[in-house]
């Protein structure tokens, strides 16, 4: 996938921490967190997420930081497993990521963490190509490249449900979102799970044919930017600015102005029909009462409480977990999991706070 080479885009080239961590069976204990004005962020390429790349190359961050005194640095990283591994280890102090994958990576390895903003679901962004046919139950007995683990694992779990098939009906292949297109186009790839803007061009190639999409789910793949709960609650600055920052571009997207969606485009790796025909497969919350709403209903404790019994099914709450309900799951509706253990926390106070200052 071809990258955006704008210099005001910043990537991290760094040690990746163990495999283990992939299966969340290492435990961190973060650092003390403190008051403090530097902080850090980061996200990977995806539809949902390159509203981040707009609000830093054009100041839209640093002009909301300014506001509240603090300095935020907006990093990209290429591979997103990888950045949210640099979250967990406290490289960085918050991270676009997916629930499952907040919840099996940082939460099940004791980091704390808090979803600060639910910017949107994949509604079609996340699909399953196979070659050679356009029926799902083709897939049986095949491979399947994805990032083993991640919200793919449980959108491609949740697509076999669809055809009465199970995991023990074909083999994953763990493969880095970074190099999921050019493996598509090899004869020995039968089928992948992707998400955009990798889908969309895996979809223009030959012999390819999406058999199902997140589209099927809808509001199951919840994309999020998560932060650190320490550092939020000792620097509510931090939490204000980046809301403030987000609903400020979601104002743009709205109004469908083009020269914010080229921008996102261009970082995207493709041309503003193409980036828009990505949103049209995404459910942004552009409304913050309509997220507000989202982090307080009993639908999100159940879409929560599948997505830790998916992730207990596949040893991805560590090896010693007892039960899917180890680790606890904090929204304002209630808490699933060990209310003496919550590690992953949804807080629509921030959101809140915008929508009232507004």
């Amino acid at each position: 996938m071809t990258r955006s080479n704008r210099s005001a885009l910043k990537s991290l080239s760094l040690a990746p921490l163990t495999a283990a961590l992939l299966a969340s069976s290492l435990t961190i204990t973060p650092t003390q967190a403190q008051e403090r004005s530097d902080f850090s962020v980061c996200w990977s390429i995806y539809a949902g997420w390159m509203p981040w790349a707009y609000a830093d190359v054009e100041g839209v961050v640093d002009k909301w930081a300014d506001e509240y005194g603090i300095s935020i640095d907006v990093v990209q990283v290429n591979d997103y497993v990888e950045s949210i591994n640099q979250f967990t280890s406290g490289n960085v102090d918050g991270c676009a990521m997916t629930n499952m994958d907040a919840l099996t990576i940082p939460a099940a390895s004791g980091v704390d963490s808090t979803a600060l903003i639910i910017n949107d679901y994949s509604n079609g962004n996340d699909g399953i190509v196979l070659k050679g046919s356009d029926n799902l139950a083709d897939i049986a007995g095949r491979q399947v490249n994805l990032v083993q683990f991640s919200v793919s694992h449980y959108f491609l779990a949740r697509a076999l449900e669809s055809v009465g098939l199970t995991e023990r009906d074909i083999e994953t292949v763990n493969t880095s979102d970074a190099d999921i297109v050019g493996l598509f186009a090899s004869d020995t790839t039968e089928a992948v799970a992707a998400w955009n803007p990798q889908l969309g061009a895996i979809k223009d190639m030959a012999d390819s044919n999406v058999v199902y999409t997140s589209a099927e789910i809808p509001g199951e793949i919840l994309d999020m930017m998560v932060v650190n709960t320490q550092t939020l609650a000792d620097n509510p600055a931090l939490g204000h600015a980046l809301v403030g920052a987000w609903y400020e571009v979601m104002g743009l997207i709205e109004a469908d102005d083009e020269n914010a969606l080229g921008i996102m485009a261009d970082a995207a790796g493709t041309d503003i029909d193409g980036y828009r025909q990505q949103l049209a497969a995404t459910y942004l919350y552009t409304d913050p009462a309509e997220a507000i709403a989202l982090m307080e209903s009993p639908e999100l404790l159940d879409t929560m409480q599948r997505v830790a019994e998916f992730s207990f099914q596949h040893g991805l709450l560590g090896d010693m977990a007892p039960n899917a309900e180890v680790v606890g799951i904090e929204t304002p509706s209630g808490v699933f999991g060990d209310e003496s253990n919550v590690q992953l926390r949804f807080d629509p106070s921030f959101t809140q706070a915008y929508l009232d200052a507004q």
